[in-house]
């Protein structure tokens, strides 16, 4: 057996285990949740019928009112069909991990997750993956077998790029997806750029949730004495004296300041988030954001 056969091998039992795992979650804990979370966010019209006392006055459809001479209004229903749309970070940074797992692997899990419980409830799913621009789309659809595309692709996808810009896969998505979707950034914000201008436009045009994925080395420098310092997205790299109160004060307080510039932006921005570490079980936290969005 050659290597292409060997490694084809070991992907399909990759693939299968994050199947099993990932749909046993979507089919037994999240089904509900996501369901009361997210079904029905899109309106469609229905019909017209005489105004009721109680009844919401912007829905008023004054042309029908102005011919028929007694007011009337518009009755929408919830669109039994969504779409997904998950925006995925394929930066250098992505693979920084000290704990019990790699960011990464956290990110396809919760991909996975959430790609399943869509289809589960007869939605469309497609993926965007991004670092400083748009490396892969794959449009919306339904079925299992495009969900195990999606897995593959989290599984062996390799960027041709190592940067992060959030702002250029929000406009991306803006432009690719026209009607009304549900949109999931899933990233660790690691973005020197700001990003809250098309975050307030993809937010303004479809409903968008940012799954923020992180590591607490990242937040805090252990004190090891005289350390080096790589930045996986740049290269570059800084000898740094762990050792130093001051700079070890310095590192966290950066990194604090990071994640609250980013957390407010979605605030400002009318964006729900949930936040998650390496360590840390992610499905509490997407069960979390579920149950307060339901």
């Amino acid at each position: 057996m050659d290597q292409n056969d060997i490694d084809s091998t070991e992907l399909i039992k990759r693939v299968r285990q994050i199947e099993i795992k990932t749909r046993g979650l979507s089919n037994h804990i999240f089904a509900g949740e996501y369901h009361s979370a997210f079904k029905g966010r899109g309106m469609a019209f229905s019909e017209v019928r005489e105004y009721q006392y109680g009844d919401d006055v912007r829905n008023i459809d004054w042309n029908v009112t102005a011919r028929m001479n007694k007011p009337y209004i518009k009755v929408f229903e919830e669109e039994r069909e969504n779409t997904v749309v998950l925006l995925i970070d394929v930066s250098g940074s992505r693979e920084f991990g000290t704990q019990l797992r790699f960011k990464k692997n956290i990110i396809t899990e919760m991909a996975a997750t959430l790609a399943f419980s869509t289809i589960q409830n007869n939605d469309k799913i497609g993926v965007i993956f991004f670092s400083n621009q748009v490396e892969l789309f794959i449009p919306p659809k339904k079925g299992k077998k495009h969900v195990l595309h999606i897995i593959r692709e989290l599984l062996t996808f390799q960027p041709q790029n190592r940067g992060t810009d959030i702002g250029e896969a929000l406009r991306y998505m803006t432009g690719a997806i026209r009607k009304r979707c549900t949109a999931f950034i899933i990233s660790d914000f690691i973005d020197s750029a700001n990003f809250e201008m098309p975050l307030r436009i993809a937010a303004h045009k479809h409903d968008l949730i940012a799954l923020s994925v992180a590591d607490r080395r990242e937040m805090e420098l252990p004190d090891v004495g005289l350390m080096l310092l790589s930045d996986a997205e740049t290269g570059r790299q800084m000898w740094v004296d762990s050792s130093d109160p001051d700079t070890r004060k310095a590192y966290a307080l950066n990194a604090q300041k990071r994640m609250q510039e980013a957390e407010a932006a979605f605030k400002r921005s009318g964006v729900d988030c949930a936040s998650v570490f390496t360590d840390d079980d992610y499905v509490k936290c997407l069960l979390g954001l579920f149950r307060k969005r339901g």
